[in-house]
C-alpha cells in the first residue's frame, strides 16, 4: 500500500448516527475525514432511505407500491428492482417468498395488536387474493400489474436490505468508502474500517463472530415480532402455503453479497425450514456467494 494512502487512512475518524425510518431505527457508522464530511454523508444516506420508504412502504397509502393495481403502471427503477428480485426468489423457492401476501399480513398485524388469532374465514378470504403468479412485470415497458382487485403487496421481507444497499451507494458517491448500515436485522457493509480486515458482527445462536466487508447479513426470526396465543408462538413471518405465522421458532442469518439478497433469502429460508433452506441455497448459489448460519 502506498505511504500516502496509509497516511490518509490513518486520519479518518469514526462517526455514528441513528434515525427512525421504515418502521425501525436505522444506524449508520462511517469513517470520514472530519465532522463536516460525516454530517453530509449521514444526510445523504438517511435521505435515500426516506426516499425508498415513500416508494416501498405498504403503510403509506400514497406510496408507489400501493398504487399498483390491475392496470399496468409504469414504475420506478427502485420498485422494479425490488419486485423483480422478489419474483425471482419466489420462483426459486416455489413460492416460499411471496410479496403478494399483503391481505394476510394485515390480518396478522391486527391479530398481534389485539392479542388474538386472526379469524379463519377472514384468513381464507385474504389468502384467495394472494399468489406471486398474480403479480406481473414487464421489463420492456417497466410496468407492473395485478390479476385481481383487492390484492395488496408487501415487500417488508426484502425492502430494508435494499435500502441498506442504497444507503451505502449514497455514501460511496460522497467519497465514504468504509461504512456500515443497520436497519433492524439487516446490515450492509462497504470497505473495512481503516487498518481492519472487516466489520465484526456476532450472528447465530452461538454468537459466531464474522468479519465482513462489501457484503451483507440479514437475520430473520420471531424474537421481536410475534403473537403468543393458545400456548403457541406465531412469528410475524407468514407461510404463504398456509397463511399462518411460523411456529418453528427458527432464527436464521444469511450472509450474501448484497442486502437485497440477504434480506429476501433469510425470509424465504425461515419459511422453508433449515433443511429445505440449506438445499435451496446449495442448489442456487456458490458457497462463496451465500452462507446460512443458524
Amino acid at each position: 500500500m502506498a505511504p500516502w494512502l496509509l497516511l490518509f487512512l490513518s486520519t479518518l475518524q469514526p462517526f455514528e448516527a441513528v434515525e427512525p425510518h421504515m418502521g425501525t431505527l436505522v444506524r449508520v457508522k462511517l469513517y470520514a475525514a472530519d465532522e463536516r464530511q460525516a454530517r453530509s454523508a449521514f444526510r445523504a444516506a438517511f435521505d435515500r432511505i426516506k426516499e425508498l420508504d415513500a416508494i416501498l412502504s405498504d403503510y403509506k397509502l400514497d406510496s408507489e407500491l400501493n398504487r399498483i393495481s390491475q392496470n399496468p403502471l409504469k414504475i420506478s427503477d427502485d420498485l422494479f428492482r425490488v419486485l423483480a428480485a422478489s419474483q425471482k426468489l419466489a420462483e426459486q423457492t416455489g413460492g416460499a417468498f411471496d410479496v403478494t401476501l399483503g391481505p394476510v399480513i394485515r390480518l396478522w398485524r391486527e391479530a398481534r395488536k389485539n392479542n388474538r388469532l386472526p379469524d379463519k374465514e377472514a384468513l381464507r378470504e385474504a389468502g384467495a387474493r394472494c399468489g406471486y403468479r398474480k403479480l406481473h412485470l414487464d421489463a420492456t415497458n417497466h410496468t407492473a400489474w395485478l390479476d385481481e382487485p383487492g390484492m395488496q403487496l408487501d415487500v417488508g421481507g426484502i425492502a430494508k436490505g435494499y435500502a441498506a444497499d442504497e444507503a451505502l451507494a449514497a455514501l460511496k458517491r460522497l467519497g465514504i468508502r468504509s461504512a456500515l448500515v443497520a436497519a433492524s436485522g439487516d446490515l450492509a457493509f462497504s470497505d473495512p474500517p481503516p487498518g481492519k480486515r472487516g466489520w465484526k458482527i456476532g450472528v447465530g445462536s452461538s454468537g459466531r463472530v464474522l468479519e465482513l466487508s462489501n457484503a451483507a447479513v440479514s437475520t430473520s426470526g420471531d424474537a421481536e415480532q410475534h403473537l403468543d396465543a393458545d400456548g403457541q408462538r406465531y412469528s410475524h413471518i407468514i407461510d404463504p402455503a398456509t397463511g399462518m405465522g411460523l411456529t418453528s421458532g427458527i432464527t436464521v442469518s444469511i450472509v450474501a453479497p448484497h442486502g437485497i439478497d440477504a434480506d429476501g433469502i433469510s425470509t424465504a429460508v425461515s419459511v422453508l425450514g433449515f433443511e429445505r433452506g440449506k438445499e435451496f441455497i446449495e442448489r442456487s448459489f456458490r458457497r462463496d456467494e451465500v452462507d446460512m448460519i443458524q
